[in-house]
């Protein structure tokens, strides 16, 4: 449709330069814009300003022919033009799977054809002008002023020389670790036995180290007698967990218990209310999730008249609570409690959820009078999988901890198997909401006690409550604190771009030293979502081939964006797509999002999709993006694309 694409590049061109505030109303206009082509069928060419992002030229059955990879397919035979559909289009596949220089022989239909790859470039066209080429390991850039400059050998514009600087199974000795600990962390990890410690440091500092080396000793020595069972490590992230598992082996303590706080929540509620018929929800909306680990509920239930104080009965506690989240009168007192944490939508969301739970399931009953045919779908799944009717009878993991806390205001808890915990290892605790520490901490036993470790500067919710107040639940309000000084996981240019995507969140106590210097953080900005994929890809398959035992992350800002950069990384070896922390810790590449990845390392790390979109200039945007950043060991790669996000440089 005419004007379209001129509407839409004028759309880009105002985000640019817009006030943060304006740019949700921008993009949904440009969201808008980009529907309405699509749905228009119109084949007039629509992305003037960036027609195409690679250029292959193929000597084959129709001799020397040069094609241009795009968007959209268009022809104009008289200019000798050919721009064809990277995602449909077959001759596609030669530019995916050879380099220049290498015989092609692809099937087209039913035909066999061969020919040579002469020339295959990425390049990059921004606002109609070409701005960069990129041929194998050859990098060229157009200055402002016009001028071509090579910079294929400048720092940070190729991945490399980083194998091994990450942690993995195979580099999970002894030694590795445990010879390397410096005179800080040493002192912290030796802190006396019945003395609750406090580990705080910045990303990579070693705080899970010392958290996991203070356990090792304790169990060597004071809790030498003591069954390893009865030692307890929770941590928020299945990643982390697996990972714990590792480094704990070489420890010789394989046989303690390490779980995710989700993990732990469903087994303990198990045990205290004496029942396995408890059928968990994990995966509550994300308001709802807010909002029910979020600090001031706890503090609205204290003050609530009636929920807890006369529940004889798991049943009538559970319904009580359900009774609290449908009444939106105290969920907006929770909501204005919250300071601006929470939206107000989060109120219709929790009632909306809560009354789906509550609803009465589809029983076998109600379908005595059909087939068995008739009640089975042809997927083979129930009728209600899938639907809302599932949600019917079941309780969100974060409920589990909130009903605990309220159960143990009556009666002392009662869970076998935890009551005797010894030494509880706490790591990323700032992810743990107060119900999590209140249960938690009365679970352990009265000799026992606990290492807790952290960094406020990482929290990924609003749970926090702050160090005193996460002591003071836990009920260790005693613990010694130590802070670590140094970070040795990120070179200096990584931790200096950490501190700028934190801004004024990063204000507080003195930063962790850098541990080592290192190269600088590549930054690539490209026009479109696809140059950004094809970019990527060719980066990570030279990076295996010259590299074939390096860790990497590519790290997305989202799930759903991590599906989609995987898709583009198709066909290439030891790639993998992990999903909910199913790590092996294994070289390749791992492609996952930054809700996945606290407390872990890699390599080399490129976050592929740092927009405007995907990292708005907010609290919440900063925190995540900081942790992302700071999974690198040796190099990191910024990638953005229309939009970067402001939160850079």
């Amino acid at each position: 449709m005419p004007g379209l694409a001129e509407e839409l590049s004028a759309l880009k061109e105002e985000a640019a330069t817009a006030n943060v505030a304006d740019l949700p109303h921008l993009f949904h206009q440009m969201d808008l814009v980009s529907a309405v082509v699509d749905r228009s069928g119109s084949r007039a060419f629509t992305n003037l300003q960036s027609p195409y992002f690679a250029h292959l030229r193929v000597d084959g059955p129709a001799g020397v022919r040069d094609y241009l990879l795009g968007r959209e397919s268009f022809t104009d035979a008289a200019a000798d033009v050919r721009i064809i559909d990277w995602r449909t289009a077959p001759l596609a596949r030669v530019f995916y799977n050879y380099q220049e220089g290498d015989d092609y022989e692809e099937t087209f239909g039913d035909r066999l054809t061969h020919g040579d790859v002469l020339v295959r470039r990425l390049v990059v066209i921004e606002r109609g002008v070409l701005t960069g080429i990129r041929r194998g390991r050859l990098s060229l850039e157009r200055l402002d002023d016009g001028t071509w400059v090579d910079s294929s050998d400048r720092p940070g514009v190729s991945l490399a020389g980083g194998a091994g600087k990450a942690v993995r199974s195979g580099s999970l000795r002894r030694l590795d670790v445990t010879a390397q600990l410096d005179p800080a962390q040493f002192a912290a990890m030796n802190v006396p036995a019945d003395q609750p410690l406090l580990v705080l440091g910045s990303a990579g500092s070693g705080k899970t180290t010392v958290a996991l080396h203070r356990l090792a000793l304790l169990a060597a020595k004071q809790l030498a007698q003591v069954a390893r069972t009865r030692l307890q490590v929770v941590v928020p992230e299945e990643g982390l967990a697996r990972l714990s598992k590792r480094l704990l082996a070489p420890l010789g303590l394989e046989k303690v218990p390490v779980k995710t706080a989700g993990r732990w929540a469903i087994d303990t509620a198990r045990g205290v209310f004496k029942t396995k018929e408890l059928e968990a929800y994990e995966d509550a909306p994300p308001l709802v999730t807010r909002l029910k680990r979020h600090p001031a509920l706890a503090a609205a239930l204290k003050q609530h008249p009636t929920v807890g104080r006369k529940a004889s009965s798991f049943a009538t506690l559970r319904r009580q609570l359900a009774e609290v989240f449908s009444d939106r009168e105290f969920l907006k007192g929770v909501v204005a409690a919250a300071g601006g944490d929470l939206p107000s939508t989060a109120i219709e969301e929790t009632v909306h959820h809560t009354m789906l739970q509550m609803a009465s399931r589809l029983s076998d009953g109600d379908l005595s009078a059909y087939d068995s045919d008739s009640t089975t779908t042809i997927d083979g799944k129930s009728l209600s999988e899938g639907t809302p009717e599932a949600l019917a009878g079941t309780i969100d993991v974060e409920d589990f901890p909130i009903l605990m806390s309220l159960f143990a205001e009556r009666q002392k808890l009662d869970a076998p198997g935890t009551q005797s915990t010894m030494h509880l290892v706490l790591d990323e605790a700032e992810d743990f909401s107060v119900f999590e520490l209140s249960v938690l901490g009365r679970l352990l036993s009265k000799e026992g006690t606990c290492t807790v470790a952290g960094d406020e500067l990482q929290q990924t919710t609003s749970s926090f409550p702050g160090w005193k107040a996460l002591l003071q639940t836990l009920g260790v309000p005693n613990a010694e604190q130590v802070r670590l000084k140094i970070s040795y996981r990120c070179p200096r240019p990584i931790a200096e771009l950490a501190r700028h995507v934190l801004g004024p969140l990063a204000a507080g106590p003195e930063p962790a030293r850098d541990g080592r210097e290192g190269v600088p953080v590549g930054f690539h900005h490209f026009p479109s979502f696809d140059q950004a994929a094809l970019f990527l890809r060719d980066a990570i398959q030279d990076l295996l081939e010259r590299e074939p035992q390096a860790s990497v992350a590519v790290i997305a800002s989202s799930s759903e964006a991590a599906d989609r950069f995987h898709a583009g990384l198709s066909g290439l070896g030891r790639v993998r797509r992990v999903i909910e922390g199913q790590y092996t810790f294994e070289p390749g590449v791992d492609v996952t999002d930054a809700d996945e990845v606290k407390g872990l390392e890699w390599d080399y790390v490129v976050l592929p999709d740092v927009t405007a979109r995907a990292y708005p200039v907010d609290d919440e945007a900063r925190r995540r993006l900081n942790v992302a950043v700071t999974r690198a060991a040796h190099q990191l790669w910024v990638l953005s694309y229309d939009l970067r996000s402001r939160l850079l440089r």
